[in-house]
């Protein structure tokens, strides 16, 4: 049974409340770099049972006539087509995408700005597309030796020569499509500008994870590392906080790191620095809203082993190197947990031994388990999701949902007409067949209305799935590893 550890609510109402002390703070101008996810914070709702994905939003839409969003992206990862790993599209592409997506929910995006500009061809035509399209876009250039040549940085010809963003609300969140993008760096370039104007502004900085205020070893901590391990994140005290307050608080390596060079730059900009520890410059709110810390704890041990089965399938695709695998395996040994810690890899792997083909396993909110096989009609993942329909619909095993008549001119449209190899369905192909199917098939009806109960659900696959079938289970919301096996000799996999 899915069990609440955190309070959603109460999170909304403290987190939106700190945003706005921290904007009176700095006199009613506030740049909040946003990192994370906004919309979708799948991690932070596995890891804290409770917290909605889409919670940072309706925080932000609790002082929206205060706020204003500038996405920022790195004119790198427009040059190198670089594509976020989650959705499958170019991080130049998101943008666009991001846009609507603040538009949709009734947040004002005024501007995008392109970090470390040199006219590059591609930036160039992004730029333009973006004009084209009514929006406001502003260049933002490399400097020389940043952030070290503080100098430099701190001149006309370092932040001075960035295009100052012109805003017109208190709050502006500052964010952008993946990490890397130049946030920070725009946050500062702007109060440079506004302090030369005589407008008097702030930065802050909002990442929910790690928590301050829990352990370091804490296994919500230990499992954003498992989340960043491609990153080489890591977790430590920070020792600034020590040394001015006497109390410990966690925070990661690149924030401590330039911690020394930021307080100098406000010194700089600003005449003082308003922090005394890279802590002191987060908003973040979420440790003081776990209500069942037991709950939390497993969940985030939970997560730190799908990490291992992400990062494991992640090498063998060649997408990551060996030393995040080993670092996922340092962390589980730190979480106390291995694979066998998670109950559907034992039973796919039971069924896969039995069967001698492919096999899956779902675990149900309840701790039942459902597994399937490979047949000449369906993936394992499309027979176990099945099979898990029918058990929530109390549908006897041997009850079809869906017909052969309805299968088979799926499977010729695929093979003959299309040309696939593979004739057996995936995992949207089925539940396709299935909604046409419940048109006419009562039972077919009722077995598709137990979707949602799917909503958390664990599942394992004894081979790597096809990208359409991890696409399909994450948006049931079914937390999904594999094996590390590729099934046959092919090496390229849709």
């Amino acid at each position: 049974m899915f069990k609440v550890g955190f309070d959603n609510a109460k999170y909304i109402a403290m987190q939106s409340e700190n945003i706005e002390k921290r904007i009176e703070q700095f006199g009613g101008k506030l740049y909040l770099e946003f990192g994370g996810k906004l919309f979708d914070d799948l991690h932070a709702s596995r890891v804290l049972p409770g917290f909605e994905p889409d919670s940072k939003i309706r925080m932000l839409l609790k002082v929206a006539d205060k706020a204003e969003v500038v996405i920022v992206i790195n004119s790198s990862d427009i040059e190198n087509s670089k594509i976020r790993g989650d959705l499958g599209i170019t991080y130049d592409t998101d943008v666009l995408r991001l846009i609507d997506a603040f538009r949709d929910c009734g947040l004002y995006v005024s501007s995008v700005v392109i970090s470390k500009y040199s006219d590059q061809p591609a930036c160039r035509l992004f730029k333009e597309r973006l004009e084209n399209l009514g929006l406001k876009v502003y260049r933002h250039y490399k400097i020389d030796g940043y952030p070290s040549n503080i100098p430099l940085i701190v001149s006309d010809d370092g932040y001075g020569k960035n295009e100052y963003i012109e805003t017109t609300r208190p709050l502006v969140v500052v964010t952008a499509p993946g990490p890397g993008s130049g946030k920070m760096a725009t946050c500062l370039s702007q109060l440079y500008h506004d302090s030369k104007r005589g407008i008097k502004s702030g930065y802050a900085k909002f990442e929910t994870f790690p928590i301050w205020n829990l352990p370091l070893k804490h296994p919500v901590n230990l499992a954003y590392e498992a989340a960043t391990s491609d990153l080489n994140d890591v977790n430590m005290i920070d020792p600034f906080h020590l040394e001015a307050y006497g109390t410990t608080a966690v925070n990661y390596n690149r924030d401590v790191e330039i911690f020394p060079v930021l307080k100098v730059l406000f010194e700089q900009i600003t005449g003082e620095c308003p922090y005394k520890s890279p802590t002191d410059m987060g908003v973040n709110m979420a440790g003081n809203c776990i209500i069942d810390d037991d709950v939390v704890c497993e969940a985030s041990k939970q997560e730190i082993i799908r990490r291992y089965y992400n990062t494991v399938c992640a090498c063998k695709n060649g997408k990551v190197g060996n030393e995040a695998v080993y670092k996922n395996e340092m962390l589980m040994k730190q979480a106390g947990v291995d694979e066998s810690c998670r109950p559907v890899v034992g039973a796919a792997l039971e069924r896969e031994k039995e069967t001698g083909a492919p096999a899956a396993a779902i675990q149900l909110e309840d701790g039942r388990i459902v597994t399937g096989k490979t047949s000449s009609l369906l993936g394992a993942a499309a027979a176990a999701l099945l099979n898990s329909l029918k058990i929530l619909g109390g549908i006897h095993h041997d009850i079809l949902l869906i017909s052969p008549i309805i299968i088979e001119p799926i499977q010729k449209l695929k093979t003959v007409d299309l040309g696939n190899s593979n004739p057996r369905l995936h995992t949207d192909e089925i539940l396709i067949a299935l909604a046409i199917s419940a048109a006419t098939n009562p039972t077919a009806d009722l077995a598709l209305k137990q979707l949602s109960k799917l909503r958390h659900a664990e599942m394992h696959t004894s081979v790597m799935l096809a990208s359409v079938d991890e696409s399909t289970l994450k948006k049931l919301g079914i937390n999904l590893t594999s094996e590390p096996v590729i099934r046959g000799k092919r090496l390229y996999r849709k």
